[in-house]
């Protein structure tokens, strides 16, 4: 214990539990793709068997929802990571017995994205709780969860080459399936007595689920802050994963840099967002939402396209990365503590998964967009106009007047709210 009511046994866990379903989720990432090359040898299956991932997982997040505020998201999170594991292993298990055909391996995979969205979501729907308890700010929490999932990131895909290499794609989904069946274990026993539904008020009539997805939509476009924010990271995912599958590649092929150089580029991003986290996590809370929101954004978004586009060289290249993983590890961490603590906890699965959903909705268009305006415009303008987008689009929520109450939550939310010390403001 911490303090007098405080323990971060429930927090370390679930940080815990949550770098190892990322790790999971990066070998997944990597050797499903590589399974179904090396066992079909087609590059349109594979697209499908990524399509067929993601878009239930988008679905079942926004869906899912009410079924976290009904069930309690702890109960929702072990049943998926349970669940996932079974579905993770038996792709391999049929194909060792010569049963997995390529429509079976959509439905396990599509079935497995399902699970994937609402497990995510209730480990993320459980952040205000594990801070309470632990005592610390949502700042604090969010900046560590966020350097828990980009270390866990760079950490699984790391692990996922060396275990493709040396025993193959099959063997490594057995290992992926074992992460769920880890995370299950430590977030069971770490949560244990969390994550509880929280009770409907006295009098209240029931509700169907329809109603219950109503609600978190009509609750979640009342408040123009977390309506800007969605928006906003919808189009910077967006163009993130045009830049991530296509525009960065493209430039290392043409520019002669090469693949080793762009692995290495992304390393360093995820490296030093990482370090932008950990430093959130320390200092967050004292700096102001707002001017560290502007200041992130200008430094970590448009730069990197232009430096690429000017054609220059590796090293500044490499430098202006840095500095903008740096500043990005800033962005979770506010971004998340503003939108759960505007959310009343009755309404906390069914509105921050809908959010969640929201921001991951226009992904599946990056690879599609960027390759068509690499197509249409060259690497270099299609890197100047993605450069330009991100900074029309990150700056246009400060035009909204009421974006700038992202520094103070609302008042009569305090059910929902955490001080520094863990306690709900008076």
């Amino acid at each position: 214990m911490s303090a007098a009511g405080t323990t971060r046994t429930p927090l370390v866990g679930g940080l815990v539990a949550e770098g190892v379903s990322y790790v999971g989720t990066r070998i997944s990432m990597i050797a499903i793709p590589w399974f179904v090359l090396s066992t079909t040898g087609s590059a349109t299956q594979t697209g499908l068997v990524a399509a067929a991932e993601i878009t239930p997982l988008v679905l079942f997040k926004a869906l899912g929802g009410p079924l976290l505020d009904r069930l309690g998201p702890r109960r929702v999170t072990l049943v998926c990571d349970l669940l996932s594991a079974v579905v993770v292993a038996s792709i391999p298990l049929l194909h060792g017995l010569g049963m997995l055909s390529f429509p079976t391996l959509l439905v396990l995979v599509a079935v497995a994205g399902a699970l994937r969205g609402p497990g995510d979501a209730g480990k993320a729907a459980m952040t205000p709780e594990l801070a309470r308890v632990a005592g610390w700010s949502l700042e604090r929490v969010a900046g560590l969860a966020a350097a828990v999932e980009r270390t866990s990131t760079m950490a699984g895909a790391a692990l996922a080459g060396l275990l493709v290499a040396s025993v193959g794609a099959t063997n490594a989904l057995y290992v992926d399936a074992a992460s769920f069946v880890v995370a299950f274990a430590v977030f069971a026993v770490a949560t244990s007595g969390l994550g509880r539904p929280v009770p409907p008020e006295v009098g209240a009539d029931a509700t169907s689920y329809a109603t219950e997805l109503r609600q978190g939509w009509q609750f979640l476009r009342t408040e123009p802050v977390l309506i800007a924010i969605c928006a906003m990271v919808a189009v910077t995912n967006l163009v993130d994963q045009a830049y991530a599958a296509v525009l960065a590649p493209v430039w290392a092929k043409e520019s002669g840099a090469g693949v080793a150089v762009l692995g290495t580029l992304f390393a360093v991003m995820s490296g030093a967002s990482v370090l932008g986290a950990l430093a959130a996590a320390r200092w967050g809370e004292t700096l102001p939402r707002f001017r560290t929101y502007v200041i992130a954004f200008l430094v970590a978004g448009a730069p990197r396209y232009v430096v690429m586009a000017l054609e220059s060289p590796v090293w500044a290249v490499f430098a202006v990365t840095a500095v903008a993983g740096f500043a990005s590890g800033f962005l979770n961490p506010i971004l998340g503590a503003v939108i759960l603590e505007r959310i009343p906890a009755p309404l906390l699965g069914r509105v921050s998964s809908l959010n969640t959903a929201i921001c991951w909705s226009l992904m599946p268009l990056g690879g599609i967009l960027g390759g068509l305006a690499v197509a249409g415009l060259g690497v270099s303008p299609a890197l100047l106009v993605a450069g330009a987008v991100y900074l029309a689009t990150t700056m246009a929520p400060t035009r909204v007047p009421s974006f700038r109450r992202m520094d103070r939550a609302p008042a009569g939310d305090a059910q929902t709210m955490v001080t520094p010390s863990g306690r709900p403001p008076a």
